[in-house]
């Protein structure tokens, strides 16, 4: 039988460019399990209640403005070294259609350390819901992806390997997540230092998270030590933010338990 040859798509070859760079980070994965009961209670009393998305990057923007390891990168221009940032820029992973492809296309959030929950909501759900063509990540990266692979390259390599372009390019973590549609990644690639993730979140809160970060970079007993932190951070720091939304009346969260 013969098949049919299919052309590369702009996203698909964004995501081919993107893993060319990841297959060499030497990635690891540390998992933590978390109890989250008491941000989830919190969260099923707020009015609005905001996604499980903006509250874990929340969270874990607040961990990175704390914890200088998960502000850093290997770059390797001009010569290999570590270059710390001085503050975040998330990088958010969404499931578009374009052109009648479903597509994973990246936005960038700068500073979300410093921003409320509600806001990170509004901009997370402007990334998945605004015409691609409003989102300036979105119509960048597809423009760049019309490129020839041969400019394409050398271009992602100097913006993943020049210290202070990085970040405004491709972020310094990366949020990657599936719960919604009942499943996991195990093993997701990224050229950033950490990408984080997390599972369902069962009726009593417990859910497995997952930090996969750069061994050049860091040490899996620091990112031990930081899920531990995540942990407290979210059911302390973010759980007081999402208690300051609470309204008078709590709804059935069954039906968004994962968003």
């Amino acid at each position: 039988m013969k098949g049919r040859v299919l052309k590369l798509s702009a996203p698909r070859r964004l995501v081919c460019d993107l893993m060319r760079f990841s297959v060499s980070v030497p990635r690891v994965t540390v998992q933590r399990r978390m109890n989250l009961g008491t941000l989830l209670d919190t969260r099923d009393a707020s009015e609005p209640r905001p996604s499980w998305t903006a509250i874990f990057l929340k969270g874990y923007a607040l961990l990175a403005a704390e914890t200088p390891e998960l502000r850093r990168a290997y770059i390797k221009f001009p010569w290999p070294r570590l270059y710390e940032y001085p503050s975040n820029v998330a990088s958010v992973a969404h499931e578009r259609d374009y052109e009648g492809e479903r597509a994973v296309l990246l936005s960038r959030i700068k500073e979300p350390e410093q921003r409320s929950i509600l806001e990170l909501d509004r901009l997370i759900e402007a990334a998945r819901s605004r015409p691609i063509e409003e989102i300036k990540e979105f119509r960048q990266a597809l423009k760049f992806a019309g490129m020839p692979a041969i400019l394409r390259r050398p271009l992602m390599w100097l913006g993943l390997n020049i210290g202070r372009q990085r970040a405004n390019h491709f972020g310094t973590f990366q949020l990657s997540v599936y719960s919604g549609l009942g499943a996991e990644s195990l093993n997701p690639l990224s050229p950033l230092t950490t990408l984080f993730n997390y599972g369902r979140i069962d009726k009593s809160g417990f859910v497995d998270v997952r930090i996969h970060y750069d061994h050049r970079v860091m040490d899996g007993a620091n990112v031990a030590r930081a899920l531990v932190r995540f942990e407290a951070i979210l059911n302390e720091t973010v759980s007081g933010e999402v208690t300051r939304l609470a309204g008078t009346g709590r709804r059935d969260p069954a039906n968004d338990q994962q968003r």
